[in-house]
């Protein structure tokens, strides 16, 4: 063979191995490109397995705790089942035990039994009617029964928790009328303490005292040229109204004064500033305007438009405030006392009342 076809044999396989070459390494990378994307594929499937597989394991353990609980409201409901049989059976025998005394009573024992349920009934409703009585008749501190064991409605300013009572104890509180007065103040002590005016007076502390509040403290003054306490030793402090021994020694104190002297409505308007701490309500008894301020009067009389003046005096010793509630009890002679006592209520924000002689 010659030279020449010996080379063209050579360039022909060289071109061979290359196309070859070129051929695998196409293969080659096709298959790793093809690879790469099918673990892609996989990895991305068991990402969501895993997730499916978590997601009903949660549904599992939630299935579980409804079970569990399910099973809790059956077993309640089973005992709560078996109670109500058990109730049931025992109200049927009594049904039956009440059924066979049923049949075996006659009807004259039929009617002492029901003779006896309405004695029961009615000693009930006594006795409720007792007990509604006695808490009505508690809930006041005393027991206060007018003529014909009458009710009153008024309109004072009741309640308060430090309370005073200034009652007028001056010989004016022996009677209405100016003769009267000066006829009774010269006979006996006994016949002075019977005056109905003034037994009227004391009538009405009483009824005000019942009607203070449990929890309420109080002080009576009775003042005429002075004003006092009606417990010695007790001038300027407060006394609870739930201590029933002091507040009857404070009724029999009221009971035993003597109506005298004149009227200083400035001592006991100053004697309420004196009390610490200040009342919150104030009751006033009197019949009239004063008569006197601190000092005496050297005069024997007194005119209408003097006492007027001694009143206001007194007014500006009063502690600020404090509503004042007047009962007035009118007297000849004094006709500007209503109209003073009046403007004294509104000014002060308590209230007047001149009530009937048959009141309380």
């Amino acid at each position: 063979m010659s030279r020449r076809s010996r080379r063209q044999t050579s360039n022909f396989s060289l071109a061979f191995l290359d196309v070859m070459s070129c051929g695998f390494g196409a293969a080659a990378l096709l298959f790793l490109l093809l690879k790469h994307g099918i673990d892609e594929n996989r990895e991305q499937l068991q990402q969501q397995d895993v997730s499916e597989v978590r997601l009903l394991e949660e549904e599992i353990r939630v299935g579980k705790e409804d079970l569990v609980r399910a099973r809790n409201i059956i077993s309640d409901a089973d005992d709560e089942l078996a109670q109500a049989q058990g109730l049931a059976r025992q109200i049927e025998q009594e049904l039956k035990q009440q059924r066979s005394m049923m049949e075996a009573m006659d009807p004259e024992q039929w009617n002492e039994a029901i003779k006896k349920l309405q004695e029961q009934l009615a000693a009930l409703e006594k006795e409720k009617q007792q007990l509604l009585a006695e808490q009505r008749e508690g809930e006041n501190v005393q027991k206060f029964v007018g003529a014909g064991d009458r009710q009153y409605l008024t309109g004072l300013r009741l309640g308060g928790q430090r309370i005073l009572i200034l009652l007028d104890a001056s010989t004016s509180m022996l009677d209405e009328r100016l003769v009267n007065i000066i006829r009774r103040r010269h006979m006996q002590e006994d016949i002075q303490r019977a005056s109905p005016k003034w037994l009227r007076a004391q009538d009405r502390v009483s009824w005000l005292v019942s009607q203070f509040p449990k929890d309420s403290h109080y002080q009576i003054y009775l003042f005429n040229t002075d004003a006092r306490a009606a417990i010695k030793n007790t001038q300027g402090n407060w006394l609870k109204v739930s201590d029933r021994d002091s507040l009857k020694q404070a009724m029999d104190g009221m009971r035993a004064a003597l109506p005298a002297g004149g009227t200083s409505l400035e001592r006991a308007f100053l004697s309420a500033g004196g009390l610490d701490p200040l009342p919150d309500n104030i009751f006033l008894i009197t019949d009239g305007l004063p008569t006197q301020g601190l000092q005496a009067n050297s005069q024997n009389t007194i005119s209408g438009i003097e006492r007027l003046e001694l009143f206001k005096k007194a007014v500006q010793g009063l502690p600020q405030g404090v509503p004042v509630n007047t009962l007035l009890s009118p007297m000849e002679g004094d006709p500007m006392a209503a109209a003073a006592f009046w403007q004294l209520a509104q000014h002060t924000g308590g209230s007047f009342l001149s009530p009937s002689e048959d009141w309380p």
